[in-house]
């Protein structure tokens, strides 16, 4: 979907997730002459981009159109600071677009106008390969035509899904912002296994991750729900039945864990953003 009618557009922060972004926007039709990134510390490549594409590179705000839309991607420790210097430039009807974690609507808000439009998201780590998942939640102000341009920018990262409550985002960030670490320490346990079990260590890794990357694009592709594909995979008294009667002991398996973790998780979220 081209993002040419999109602009002017401020993206603040251009770290790992950010140049992902902005790489998904200007491949999808972003304007560079409208298009104007805050990032201190310019990677290579954003240099190449502003270089060869005419992105604007930290330019004066005060100098600039004021944006249309504005990006957070910095981290939250430094957001007040970074808002203090970059938010007076704002117009009250620009969409501000926070990718921050741990940061409520209301500590956003406090920076700008009242009624300022404003999303709260939180992508997760495969976003910076264009494979990663967005929740996002909007304040009042944020009409049906801000959600779409929304949806459309946050889409450069992957799927985008929307919560009609702010509380939820901390239970997305519990299960989808931090799910990839889940994921990444399960092939990490996996391979330890096999190779308790004689395989070669670096055999032991590389079939870990293909197999907890396959499953995942398996399930992705095929459609059906997690708990059917492990019914097709589980033969009775198999070698899989076997391995699944551990990890779904009742009190200590697999899903006892899960469900401690993602409290876990969602409790530390909610600290985190008061």
């Amino acid at each position: 979907m081209s993002l040419a009618d999109v602009g002017p557009l401020l993206l603040v922060g251009a770290g790992r997730m950010g140049s992902a972004m902005l790489e998904g926007w200007i491949a999808r039709g972003l304007d560079p002459d409208l298009t104007f990134v805050i990032e201190p510390q310019p990677s290579d490549r954003l240099r190449e981009l502003a270089e060869t594409r005419g992105i604007h590179l930290n330019p004066d705000p005060a100098e600039g159109p004021a944006p249309d839309k504005m990006v957070l991607a910095v981290k939250p420790q430094v957001m007040d600071d970074v808002l203090a210097r970059i938010a007076p430039f704002a117009s009250p009807s620009t969409l501000v677009i926070s990718i921050a974690a741990g940061r409520t609507l209301e500590g956003i808000a406090r920076h700008f106008p009242t009624g300022t439009p404003i999303v709260r998201s939180i992508p997760n780590t495969p976003a910076a390969i264009g494979k990663g998942v967005t929740v996002a939640h909007a304040n009042q102000a944020v009409d049906e035509d801000g959600r779409r341009v929304c949806t459309r920018l946050l889409e450069s990262l992957g799927v985008v899904e929307w919560v009609d409550e702010e509380q939820l985002i901390d239970a997305a960030t519990a299960v989808s912002g931090s799910g990839p670490a889940y994921a990444f320490y399960l092939a990490e346990c996996l391979a330890e296994a096999g190779h308790a079990e004689g395989l070669p260590q670096d055999l032991a890794a590389r079939l870990a991750a293909v197999t907890v990357a396959g499953a995942g694009a398996l399930m992705l592709e095929s459609g059906l729900p997690a708990s059917k594909l492990r019914e097709n995979v589980t033969s009775p008294n198999g070698t899989t039945a076997a391995a699944l009667a551990v990890l779904m002991r009742e009190e200590h398996g697999l899903g006892a864990l899960m469900r401690e973790a993602v409290a876990a998780a969602a409790a530390r979220s909610r600290q985190l953003a008061t």
